[in-house]
């Protein structure tokens, strides 16, 4: 279909610093963007979930966010330049004529479920020359790296090499959804990696040593190897298990692929017991995934007083349990709750807090099946157990290649995501769950989110490209409970809070200081404040936690009109 122009807005009608999402013909949408004296057009929704990107943010260097999940786009281009955009967005002609804001565009690219603008690069701009970059590991991490290094122009070969039998998926909607079919979650089928971006994937695969002297991926046990110019580490983590009895018994699941989701979503039927160790992330998206499962019960054991406390912090928590909770003469005590009504008791859930597991117990007279798991001296019935206790990094293969690991298994990076401590420090790169890697303060951590992961493989994507990129993105993830949690920063360790709302109506903002300054913020039922959290932690325009206390609302900052522009720039 040929383009065409249409008028979409008065000038009057759009100010510095102001985006709207506009009709065009045949029932296309776009979002116009104005800033200082320049007007962009580009796809109205994100390429992730199809969140409108209207009601996100927009700041004055160029970037609109995603109000859900924090992907964004650069308006010029459409440019991916957050994951967890999987793709690029259109970006279409906008000028003014006679005080009217113009579009001119394909009316195919302007419908929703043409969102998506194809690569810059397939297999044309492709040349087989050297041997190129070898990603080994198969997820968020090895699927952006992909996606960066063919839009930012690398055009020699890439091969991943994964030990999971099927292309990189959206892993985070496993434990929210209990999906069992990869290709419902499948990023890119194979042969859309192999035509637009040029990448041979080898699937199935292990890669058990690295010779870094050589430059040589050693594959089963040395049965295969492959040389590479480039190698990119994004192997993820292996589920831990508590060294407790009981804890290999064949009705104790882990989780992390779509095998773990076939096993649970097997399991969890109709008056079955399940009872989960470990009240974060993983373990509290399984319950919520369950809950309407009718199950003969559900039991959370966890080693803090609350879910989540953790990261979230026990007033989170508390909201998204059932207990009474008052926060007294704390910090707190404006947002004193005499009893929260939450989510997951209300849902049939038990749980037993600042417990410590003893062991797991089989069923009688089947000792390879357990059937219960002791706490505190007493037996919890159960049919299934989940443990949800953390994931080490899978860098196993790595003993004896030269490269020295953390204590914890970790691989130390520099901003641009280079391996140090490795014989070859220039070609080799480590991303996502194993990498630990200086942050914005400079402080070295190792984060296991979906998110970090991704856009670790965009920054290594653009640096092998050409354009080294060092790593400052803000980690943002989000969770499935009951209403979606929002979160973005580095709140570790944080030693005060501000939270407006009430967790357990699951509707609040959370707000974590550290020393008086913001590191993060959580959210349910409040978008895009997490979005616009992200962005302002990025520029360093975040309100003091003292303001935000006073009443200071964070979505009034400016940080979209020119003026900001030059506040940032100076």
């Amino acid at each position: 279909m040929s383009t065409v122009e249409v008028s979409v807005l008065d000038v009057a009608e759009l100010q510095d610093g102001q985006m709207k999402e506009v009709s065009f013909t045949e029932g296309g949408k776009v979002l116009v963007s104005r800033l200082g004296d320049k007007y962009y057009a580009t796809s109205a929704f994100c390429t992730h979930y199809g969140a409108p990107l209207a009601k996100g943010v927009l700041t004055s260097d160029g970037r609109v966010v995603c109000p859900w999940h924090g992907a964004c786009f650069k308006l010029a281009t459409g440019d991916i330049e957050d994951a967890p955009a999987p793709s690029s967005i259109h970006s279409f002609k906008a000028y003014v004529v006679n005080g009217k804001i113009c579009v001119a565009a394909n009316v195919a690219d302007t419908l929703k479920e043409n969102k998506t603008r194809p690569p810059k690069l397939s297999t044309n701009g492709s040349e087989s020359v050297g041997k190129g970059v070898v990603v080994v590991g198969g997820g968020s991490g090895a699927f952006q790296t992909i996606e960066s290094l063919r839009e930012h122009g690398y055009k020699g070969p890439i091969t991943v090499l994964s030990k999971e039998p099927y292309t990189p998926i959206d892993r985070t909607r496993l434990s929210k959804a209990l999906i069992t079919d990869p290709a419902k979650v499948e990023w890119l089928n194979a042969a859309d990696l192999k035509i637009k971006y040029g990448t041979t994937l080898r699937l199935g695969v292990e890669v058990t040593s690295i010779d870094f002297t050589k430059k040589e991926v050693i594959i089963d046990g040395g049965k295969d190897s492959l040389g590479y110019d480039k190698v990119v580490l994004a192997t993820g983590g292996i589920p831990r298990r508590l060294p407790v009895e009981g804890s290999h018994l064949e009705n104790v699941y882990t989780f992390r692929d779509i095998n773990d989701s076939k096993k649970v979503d097997a399991a969890a039927k109709e008056g079955k017991r399940m009872v989960v160790i470990g009240s974060s992330f993983i373990g509290m998206e399984l319950v919520a995934a369950v809950a309407k499962r009718k199950l003969a019960s559900i039991v959370v054991i966890g080693m803090k007083g609350y879910p989540f406390e953790a990261i979230l912090g026990k007033e989170v928590g508390a909201g998204l349990q059932k207990v009474r909770y008052s926060h007294g003469t704390t910090p707190f005590s404006r947002f004193t709750y005499a009893r929260i009504v939450q989510y997951h008791e209300s849902q049939g859930v038990k749980f037993h807090m600042q417990s410590k597991v003893d062991k797991i117990v089989p069923q009688e007279g089947k000792p390879n099946l357990a059937g219960g798991v002791v706490v505190n001296g007493t037996t919890i019935p159960a049919d299934f157990i989940i443990m949800g206790v953390g994931v080490a990094p899978a860098t196993e293969f790595l003993k004896g290649t030269g490269i020295a690991l953390e204590k914890d298994g970790g691989i130390k990076v520099d901003k641009y995501l280079r391996v140090q401590n490795s014989p070859d420090k220039e070609n080799v790169y480590a991303v996502g769950d194993i990498a630990v890697y200086p942050q914005i303060s400079g402080d070295f951590t190792r984060i296991e989110h979906w998110n970090v992961a991704g856009n670790h493989g965009r920054a290594v994507g653009k640096t092998i490209a050409g354009s080294p990129q060092p790593f400052v993105k803000i980690p943002v993830f989000w969770s499935a409970q009951g209403q979606q949690l929002r979160y973005c920063g580095v709140g570790h360790g944080y030693d005060d809070i501000v939270i407006k709302g009430d967790p357990g109506e699951m509707k609040f903002i959370a707000y974590y200081g550290k020393r008086g300054n913001v590191v993060a913020a959580a959210s349910m039922q409040n978008d895009p404040v997490v979005s616009k959290a992200s962005e302002l932690l990025r520029l360093g325009l975040m309100p003091s936690l003292e303001e935000l206390r006073d009443g200071k609302d964070l979505l009034s900052v400016d940080i979209s009109t020119a003026k900001t522009l030059k506040v940032v720039a100076h």
